[in-house]
């Protein structure tokens, strides 16, 4: 049953026992528990600043370690359901949002505009109820409804914490009006932010990261399973591309992510598919290469592996060198000139572990091998580099 609702952990018998094991963990974080079996994975960095890099990553929030450092000591998903309660507190203080939401429906006496074609073909010769379309003003819109679902994705939760339970109860009773919407992960509605609606930002950011990560509830096998996981591959790469582009000024068209990039090769029969994480690309050129890493490594050195990719990133992309980018303490900083080519790879380090200032400042130095690196390649144009594929959307 671990293996399958985690398959990233290691498991391995503890010799000279009987019914003993040792786990190793991979890159997922987070809890869940499943029959009589509970599982806690903490992060290496801390809960404080996980969350804190994986707000900023979804809306640029720049929540501090502090809002996160409840006194009593939680698992990953009950901090997280205690700050969206705090959030939301702050947030509903002054009254919940209201919007207007269009609405289309039959009744029995007309409201707004008549939906003539609707009408003509469903009550041909029937005067009523008529079709109409109308906008209605309602706390049922999408920022309350984010805030309800992401309330409803942790209640389902095992929690260790009854402050925690208690306070999505909270939640759930103030948003008793707003309907129950399911938003799957890669489908997380974004709710643009004026004036009116600034009060709402944090919170709504704590939203998404629910929902657009791991809260899940399962079965198998008659067993049910239920937490909330998050793969810190993926937060550490969200992160250092939205810091990228801060830093650096540039647009998701122009400093593209791996779920934005397509059409990137590593044969000219267009067989082998490369989904670099960090690309820079001026107009039709690829100027830039990097790849984040967030993983143990065996020994001391950068694996290998990781070596040929990023050198096959570079050799498809024409570009003469490329970034290896690490958390701190996974790898040194170093630097790889290829025999024949002399392709160089460089690997960087991010320290982690501090406040989200010091590695947003940390950020701002690595950008500066970024830059580096892009005006080496705007005079380095090998025959055969290709052409910017389209972005993605």
């Amino acid at each position: 049953m671990l293996r399958r609702t985690l398959p990233s952990v290691a498991i391995e018998p503890a010799p000279g026992t009987d019914g003993s094991y040792h786990l190793t963990p991979g890159s997922v974080v987070g809890a869940f528990e499943a029959g009589g079996l509970s599982v806690v994975i903490e992060p290496k960095i801390g809960i404080a600043q996980l969350l804190s890099l994986a707000c900023y990553a979804i809306s640029r929030i720049r929540f501090r370690a502090e809002d996160f450092g409840f006194p009593e000591k939680c698992a990953l998903p009950d901090i997280l359901a205690l700050a969206l309660s705090t959030q939301a507190r702050r947030a509903f203080s002054g009254g919940l949002l209201h919007g207007y939401r269009t609405e289309e429906e039959a009744l029995m006496t007309v409201r707004g505009r008549i939906r003539l074609e609707e009408q003509l073909r469903r009550r041909f010769d029937t005067p009523l109820p008529v079709e109409l379309q109308y906008d209605e003003f309602t706390n049922d819109i999408l920022p309350n409804r984010l805030v309800k679902a992401a309330a409803h994705r942790m209640g389902r939760i095992r929690l260790r914490s009854p402050e925690a339970r208690r306070s999505l109860g909270w939640v759930a009773g103030i948003l008793d009006g707003v309907s129950l919407v399911e938003f799957p992960p890669t489908m997380v509605s974004t709710v643009a932010f004026d004036r009116l609606t600034e009060h709402y930002r944090d919170v709504i950011s704590l939203a998404r990261l629910i929902l657009g990560h791991g809260a899940f509830e399962s079965g198998r096998g008659g067993v049910r399973a239920s937490g909330f996981l998050m793969d810190m591959n993926v937060v550490f790469q969200e992160f250092l591309t939205q810091a990228l582009r801060e830093v650096l000024g540039a647009s998701r068209q122009s400093l593209r992510s791996d779920s934005e990039l397509q059409g990137v090769t590593l044969d000219r029969e267009g067989r082998v598919s490369l989904r670099p994480d960090l690309t820079w690309w001026d107009g039709p050129d690829c100027l830039f290469v990097g790849d984040a890493k967030y993983k143990n490594l065996t020994g001391e050195r950068v694996p290998n592996a990781d070596l040929y990719q990023m050198l096959s990133y570079a050799t498809a992309l024409g570009l003469p060198g490329g970034l290896l980018i690490y958390a701190q303490g996974e790898a040194d900083t170093a630097s790889y000139t290829v025999r024949g080519s002399g392709t160089r790879l460089e690997v960087a380090a991010l320290d982690l572990t501090g406040t989200l200032e010091e590695i947003l400042e940390a950020v701002r130095q690595m950008a500066k091998s970024v830059v580096r690196f892009r005006n080496e390649a705007r005079g380095h144009s090998p025959a055969g580099a290709p052409s910017a594929p389209a972005p993605t959307r």
